[in-house]
């Protein structure tokens, strides 16, 4: 028995068992630059295939080899049960991030959608 977590391993590990469609899903997530993000439905509508909650689904059950804090939900919000981990990550890449007020649960930011979004051009020099 491997001494390594599923989430150590490196996604060749996982390569015969990954569907094709999961594969290039987690190619676009490998793609986007530290401090920048995709939604579900970006990568989806990238890929020209499948939607925010087939994305969502790929991410969930193979998405930890790949840099998974970087797909996200289009509303910002940091996702749950992951959330001080993805804040870490956040703020370790320069993120944009909205601080929450003190109505929010758990006062946690949010990403700053405008200026974090990844259009996935091949230029991806600083925060637009």
């Amino acid at each position: 028995m491997s001494e390594q977590s599923p989430a150590e391993d490196t996604r060749e590990g996982y390569a015969d068992a990954v569907p094709e469609y999961a594969e290039r899903v987690l190619e676009v997530a490998e793609r986007i630059p530290p401090g920048r993000v995709m939604t579900y439905g970006d990568v989806a509508e990238w890929l020209e295939e499948g939607g925010p909650r087939q994305v969502g689904r790929v991410m969930a059950l193979y998405g930890g080899a790949v840099p998974w804090w970087r797909v996200v939900r289009a509303d910002g919000v940091l996702l749950p049960g992951h959330e001080l981990r993805a804040l870490d990550h956040y703020r370790a890449e320069g993120t944009p991030l909205k601080q929450a007020g003190r109505s929010t649960e758990g006062h946690l930011p949010r990403l700053d959608m405008r200026r974090a979004r990844w259009d996935g051009g091949t230029v991806a020099e600083g925060h637009t």
